[in-house]
C-alpha cells in the first residue's frame, strides 16, 4: 500500500476549510468532559440545527458553514469547559449558556460576558485566550496543537505539518542523521531520569538483533499529575510519528504504546489514530517508499506505579509480574523478549517530530543550558489557576506560580512547591526564584520528574504532606527488595508515631538512617527516591516536626489527633448544635448557656467545629 501524499492531503484540507466561516472548538480533554463539555457539544449542535446553521463535523470536500468539533486538553482545567468561537475565548461554559452563545456570538458576532474569564489582577475581561494571565507565559510547542486540532482527524494533523518529519528521517536524514539532530537538539528524557535521548537511540541502535522494539511509556502514576494523558488525549498523531522516528532511527520495526486501563480515553483515541495511520500507509510496509516497516500496538497497564520503571514495564508487557530488574544489562542492549529495545516517555516522543520539522538548533535555543526545549506540569493544589501548562527550561518556580498560577487563594499564603512527585522534594517559597532545569532541581533536593508541580499554602501540613507521598510509595511497592519493602514501612510509622502524638525519640536519626539505606541499597527508583519528600520536609521545615515531636501540637490542624477543640466562651449563645453532634458525648451545656468540651472524653472529630454556626469552636 502506497503511503498518503502529504502535500496532496495538506493542500486539500487547506482548501476545503475555506468553505468554513466559523470555527467552534470545545475541549474535550478529560477535565472537561468531567466538568460536561461533551453535554455542552450536543447542546451546540442541538441548537445549531434547530435554526438551521449549516454545520461539519470533520473539513471534508463538502464542508460548509460552521464547523463544530472537540480538541483535546487546552490546559485551562480550572476555568472548564472551555469553548473558543473563532478567537472569542469562553470559560465555565455550561449547556444552558449554549443558546446565548449562538444567538448573540455565532449570528450576530456580539460577545457574551460573562462567560469571558476576569483576569483577577486587573478586574478586565479576557476576549481571547491569549489575554489570559495563565497562558501569558507559556510557551506552548507540544500543546499548541493538542488544543486546536480534532484528535480524531489524521488530515487536520497532516494539515499542521504532520508526518513530514517522519518523511524527512527516512527519505533524507536516514538513521544516523536522525540520530545526530536529536543528540544536537539536547533533547533529554521527560519521564524523570532525564537521560539524552539521541544517546539512548544511539545505544540500541548499535546493537545487531533479528528484532527490536521502541516502547512509549504512558504508565504516568503520579498523584496530580496528567501530561502524559492529555498528550495521548489530544494529540495521539504526535507520539505516533515520534515513535516512528524512533523507531526508524534505532532499526526497531515493532513499536507498543503501554497505557494504563485508567485511561480509556487516551487508549480510545490512541487506538483511532493508529488504525488511521496504516489505513494512511503511515504505519506497516514499505512507509513512504523507503523500504522501512513499522508496525504498532496498544498494551494496557493495570496501574501499578512501579511500572514506570523500565525493566519493569517491560517484564508487565511479557505478561510476567511487574517488578524491577538489575541493571546491567540495560534495555538497549536487552530489553523486551531478551531484545534491544528504547523506551521513551510520552512526552518526549512527543517533541521528536517538533525537532525534526523545525531544526535542532531551534529547540536547543529554548530552555537553559543542558536543559533545552520545554517542560509540560500539571499544576494543581493550592493556586488560583490550576491546569496543564507548557514552559521554557530556566523559568523560574515564581514565575510559574504567581504569573502563571495566579498566586494563592484570597487570605491565604504559599509556601512551597512540591515536583517530581512521590519522587521528588519540596521547594520552599523563599528558593522561588530558582529556574526549573534538570541539574538546579536536583541540587535543591527535589527532581523533574514526569512534570507533577503542586503548590502548598499556609493550610498544609508539611509533615502530613512526608506522610501522604511516603504511604503512596508503600503501597505501591512491588515488595522485591528490602531496603524498599521494609525501609518504607519502617519510615511510615516513624511518621504515623509523629502526626499522631505519639513517642518519636531520635526520629530525626532514625529516618536519616532509613533514608540512606534505602537509596544506596534499593533495586529501583521507586526505592531509591521514596525517602526524598521526607528529607526534603525534614530539611526545610523542621520546626513543624519539632513542634508535633515535642509540642504534640499541628499548626495548620491537619494532623487530627494533635488538634484540640474548644468553646470561645464569650461566642458560645448555647444553641447547642455542637453537643448534637458529638459522637461520644464529650460536651456538656444546657440551651441558652455555656457549653465545654472534655478534652479526656473529645475523639478530635471535628464535628462540632463544622456544626457552629457562630464561630464559638476553636482548634489549637
Amino acid at each position: 500500500m502506497a503511503t498518503l501524499d502529504l502535500e496532496k492531503a495538506s493542500k486539500g484540507y487547506a482548501e476545503n476549510i475555506k468553505n468554513v466561516n466559523l470555527r467552534i472548538i470545545i475541549c474535550g480533554g478529560t477535565g472537561c468532559i468531567a466538568g460536561g463539555s461533551l453535554e455542552v457539544l450536543k447542546a451546540f449542535k442541538d441548537e445549531l440545527a434547530a435554526r438551521k446553521i449549516e454545520t461539519c463535523a470533520e473539513i471534508t470536500e463538502g464542508c460548509r458553514g460552521t464547523y463544530i468539533s472537540k480538541s483535546g486538553c487546552q490546559g485551562f482545567c480550572a476555568a472548564g469547559p472551555l469553548v473558543s468561537v473563532g478567537d472569542i475565548f469562553y470559560t465555565k461554559v455550561k449547556p444552558s449558556d449554549v443558546a446565548e452563545i449562538v444567538e448573540k456570538t455565532v449570528v450576530n458576532g456580539e460577545v457574551v460576558e460573562h462567560l469571558l474569564y476576569t483576569d483577577p489582577g486587573h478586574g478586565q475581561k479576557c476576549k481571547t485566550a491569549a489575554d489570559v494571565p495563565f497562558y501569558k507565559k507559556q510557551k506552548r510547542i507540544l500543546l499548541k496543537d493538542c488544543g486546536k486540532i480534532n484528535p480524531d482527524d489524521i488530515n487536520e494533523y497532516i494539515s499542521h505539518g504532520g508526518y513530514f518529519a517522519a518523511r524527512k528521517c527516512l527519505t533524507e536524514l536516514k538513521e544516523k542523521g536522525t540520530i545526530e539532530e536529536i543528540k544536537k537538539s539536547g533533547l533529554r528524557g521527560r519521564g524523570g531520569g532525564g537521560f539524552p535521548t539521541g544517546l539512548k537511540w544511539e545505544l540500541t541502535g548499535r546493537e545487531k538483533a533479528k528484532q527490536k522494539y521502541i516502547i512509549c511509556n504512558g504508565d504516568e502514576g503520579d498523584p496530580g499529575a496528567y501530561m502524559d494523558r492529555s498528550l495521548l488525549e489530544g494529540n495521539p498523531h504526535a507520539i505516533i510519528e515520534g515513535m516512528l522516528i524512533g523507531g526508524f532511527a534505532t532499526g526497531a520495526t515493532k513499536g507498543l504504546f503501554y497505557i494504563r486501563a485508567e485511561y480509556p480515553l487516551a487508549i480510545h483515541r490512541v487506538d483511532k489514530a493508529v488504525k488511521a495511520a496504516y489505513k494512511a500507509g503511515i504505519l506497516g510496509k514499505n512507509i513512504f517508499g523507503s523500504g522501512f516497516n513499522f508496525d504498532l500496538e496498544i498494551r494496557y497497564g493495570a496501574g501499578a506505579f512501579v511500572c514506570g520503571e523500565e525493566t519493569a514495564l517491560m517484564r508487565s508487557i511479557e505478561g510476567k509480574r511487574g517488578t524491577p530488574m538489575p541493571k546491567p544489562p540495560f534495555p538497549s542492549v536487552k530489553g523486551l523478549w531478551g531484545f534491544p529495545t528504547s523506551i521513551n516517555n510520552v512526552e518526549t516522543l512527543a517533541n521528536v517530530p517538533l525537532i525534526i520539522y523545525n531544526g535542532s538548533e531551534w529547540f536547543s535555543s529554548i530552555g537553559s543550558g543542558k536543559s533545552t526545549g520545554t517542560k509540560v506540569f500539571a499544576m494543581t493544589g493550592k493556586v488560583r489557576s490550576s491546569g496543564l501548562i507548557e514552559v521554557p527550561m530556566g523559568i523560574s518556580i515564581k514565575e510559574v506560580v504567581f504569573d502563571i498560577g495566579e498566586g494563592a487563594y484570597e487570605g491565604r499564603t504559599i509556601k512551597a512547591v512540591q515536583t517530581g512527585g512521590p519522587s521528588g522534594g519540596i521547594i520552599t517559597a523563599e528558593n522561588f526564584d530558582m529556574p526549573i532545569t534538570y541539574e538546579t532541581l536536583i541540587e535543591a533536593g527535589s527532581m523533574m520528574g514526569s512534570g507533577g508541580l503542586i503548590v502548598m499554602d499556609d493550610t498544609d501540613c508539611m509533615v502530613d504532606i512526608a506522610k501522604f507521598y511516603l504511604d503512596f510509595c508503600v503501597e505501591e511497592s512491588c515488595g522485591k527488595c528490602v531496603p524498599c519493602r521494609i525501609g518504607g514501612y519502617q519510615m511510615l510509622k516513624i511518621l504515623k508515631d509523629i502526626t499522631e502524638g505519639k513517642p518519636a525519640d531520635d526520629y530525626e536519626e532514625k529516618l536519616n538512617n532509613l533514608a540512606l539505606t534505602m537509596r544506596k541499597a534499593s533495586l529501583c527508583a521507586l526505592g531509591q527516591t521514596a525517602p526524598n519528600p521526607v528529607m526534603s520536609t525534614l530539611k526545610w521545615f523542621k520546626h513543624e516536626y519539632e513542634d508535633h515531636v515535642k509540642n504534640k501540637h499541628c499548626a495548620t490542624g491537619k494532623c487530627s489527633n494533635l488538634v484540640q477543640y474548644s468553646v470561645i466562651q464569650e461566642k458560645c449563645v448555647g444553641c447547642t448544635a455542637c453537643k448534637r453532634v458529638c459522637p461520644v458525648n464529650a460536651i456538656t451545656g444546657e440551651v441558652k448557656m455555656k457549653h465545654f468540651i472534655h478534652q479526656d472524653k473529645c475523639i478530635k472529630c471535628g464535628q462540632c467545629f463544622n456544626a457552629c454556626r457562630f464561630g464559638a469552636i476553636k482548634k489549637d
